[in-house]
């Protein structure tokens, strides 16, 4: 039986083939092993930064999922997803996509029934600088959000001001921005303002702008009626 000359190319090149080929299966094979439960840890993590955005946090795993499968449940316009939530009344939340100063930032914008008012939000990035735009991330900077509007007095969609001290934004509510990340306090104003408005172009908020304009209408006439009631007595 002829040796095997371990010292020859062709030797070295069909050992590291085969070793290449055994690993990429190996490979292959944890990772399709692994992925289910890859899944469904990105699945969780997004249910928790949902519930975060319902001032639910800190909930374990497991009460996670349960929470989550009691109040709240998965809605489309058009292409858009958005998430309908039941706790202590109806919320609806939408999701959020932009750009910080070193990558990307998400989140999620929990609303009241009317369909302005914040009821609570979720925020989260990618590579921002901790202490500086990886703030964004923490409860203090989020809950200023909270009993905000994003919609004016007409009920067009306008979105938050996020300003510096001593800056006012105009024809719309607004919040402090992160003192020394300005930049990534302005792509969460962004981020924001952009995302919302793919929901304004589709009609999300039509009913709410109807509802704004009749109760415009229904304070109008009922001042009409107090000043001719007025005027009557005064007669």
């Amino acid at each position: 039986m002829a040796k095997i000359n371990t010292d020859s190319n062709v030797y070295t090149i069909v050992y590291a083939t085969v070793l290449v080929i055994i690993v990429a299966v190996l490979l292959a094979v944890v990772n399709a092993a692994l992925k289910p439960r890859q899944e469904a840890n990105v699945a969780l993590d997004q249910k928790k930064q949902i519930l975060a955005s319902l001032n639910e946090r800190n909930l374990g795993d497991k009460k996670s999922e349960e929470t989550y499968e009691a109040i709240v449940s998965e809605a489309q316009l058009g292409d858009l997803t958005f998430y309908i939530a039941r706790k202590d009344g109806e919320h609806f939340i939408l999701p959020v996509h932009g750009a910080g100063l070193w990558g990307g930032i998400w989140g999620y914008i929990a609303l009241n029934a009317d369909k302005s008012t914040i009821y609570g939000t979720y925020f989260d990035h990618e590579s921002e600088t901790p202490g500086l735009g990886g703030e964004i991330k923490t409860e203090a900077f989020q809950n200023q959000f909270i009993g905000k509007h994003i919609l004016d007095a007409d009920g067009k969609f306008v979105g938050v001001g996020i300003m510096k001290a001593g800056q006012t934004a105009e024809g719309m509510d607004q919040v402090d921005a992160i003192s020394g990340a300005t930049i990534t306090s302005k792509g969460v104003e962004t981020m924001i303002l952009t995302s919302i408005q793919s929901f304004a172009e589709a009609g999300f908020f039509d009913d709410a702008s109807k509802a704004t304009a009749e109760t415009e209408e229904a304070e109008a006439k009922e001042a009409n009626e107090n000043n001719e009631n007025n005027n009557v007595e005064e007669e």
